[in-house]
């Protein structure tokens, strides 16, 4: 009785995997035959009642039968997987020999480029960066550099005040470099850079505008010459124009630089011949600058009889116009397409 159904379902396990087409109806077979109720198993279970001297012919017929059908299984399974990422790879094929898609990507805008040129330059030279609040007190931006209340100067930096007369928005960075020397209290020396946006009462026009960003320098020391400040600034020159730049300073006036200068540079268009770029000089002023006044030194706390120093200012949208070649200051404010930035990413040579 027990050889006959061990050799049925025997016969069965030979032949039930011929219809397997997926993974889950090999899954639902082994649950058939070897589940906790399975075919295999149960059969397995009437090894009890087996009389005892067949008891181990019947235990090798049953795991004969559960070899086989194992065996059989694990064959179909490797079988099935197979298929299944053959068919994975046919459909997710992907033809490695055409062009990947190119993803737009950011670009820097010009006067950004400008700062941060500037700032690598400066900061190899031992500068510091130093912010400052936009929203500025008169005492900073005015008073305490030789500015005072009434001094007809004010008028070419006429600007937005927010509250009465005593806050404004500012019309330079300079009153950075005022809270920079009033923290250091006289002792220490300074050698700080200071970007940033500033404001002026200007008709906006293509040279001209009521909002510009500014990038003005300061070193504070012992036994600093023009010299110190003609180096510095043929450095700069030299980096943002080219190492054929000439640089010539003239002479100017500033409430708090004494004595002061223009900084020009020799035309890139014409190399000093005259054009309608440099207005037929062949120079092209790019900044103002100056040994700081001593009046400024000691309104600030350092005592003018140790301590000098130079100072200088850029207009960094003046710089990029000039850098490269854009002739209406309003192009750097205006929404962009991302296509008219990428025009400024060509090497620099």
């Amino acid at each position: 009785m027990y050889n006959e159904k061990l050799n049925e379902l025997l016969d069965n396990v030979k032949t039930v995997f011929e219809n397997v087409n997926s993974r889950k109806e090999l899954d639902d077979l082994k649950v058939l035959y070897l589940g906790k109720n399975g075919k295999i198993t149960l059969i397995n279970q009437l090894i009890k009642e087996v009389p005892k001297e067949e008891k181990r012919e019947f235990g090798m017929k049953v795991n004969e039968i559960r070899n086989i059908f194992n065996n059989e299984y694990n064959t179909i399974r490797e079988k099935i997987e197979l298929e299944e990422i053959n068919s994975k790879l046919n459909s997710e094929a992907i033809d490695v020999s055409l062009p990947g898609t190119e993803i737009p990507v950011g670009s820097a805008h010009p006067v950004e480029r400008i700062i941060e040129s500037l700032e690598n330059l400066l900061m190899s030279m031992g500068y510091d960066v130093v912010e400052g609040p936009e929203v500025e007190k008169d005492l900073y931006n005015f008073e305490l550099l030789n500015l005072p209340k009434g001094h007809p100067a004010r008028d070419a930096q006429d600007t937005f005040y927010v509250k009465n007369e005593e806050y404004l928005l500012r019309s330079q960075t300079s009153p950075v470099q005022v809270r920079t020397m009033l923290e250091y209290g006289g002792n220490e020396p300074i050698r700080i850079i200071c970007p940033g946006k500033t404001y002026r009462r200007d008709e906006d026009d293509a040279t001209h505008s009521h909002q510009f960003t500014q990038m003005e320098g300061l070193l504070v020391d012992k036994n600093i010459t023009l010299g110190d400040l003609k180096g510095t600034f043929e450095g700069i020159a030299k980096m943002l124009f080219g190492n054929s730049r000439e640089t010539r300073f003239r002479p100017s006036f500033y409430p708090f630089t004494e004595p002061s200068v223009e900084m020009d540079i020799s035309c890139f268009n014409c190399n000093g011949k005259g054009c309608n770029v440099c207005k037929g000089t062949g120079w092209i002023t790019v900044g103002g600058a100056g040994m700081v006044n001593p009046i400024v030194l000691k309104n600030c706390g350092y005592d003018s009889n140790v301590w000098n120093g130079f100072a200088f200012g850029f207009g960094i949208e003046r710089l990029a116009m000039l850098k490269y070649g854009v002739s209406d200051i309003r192009t750097f404010y205006v929404n962009h397409d991302i296509r008219t930035l990428k025009q400024f990413d060509r090497r620099e040579m």
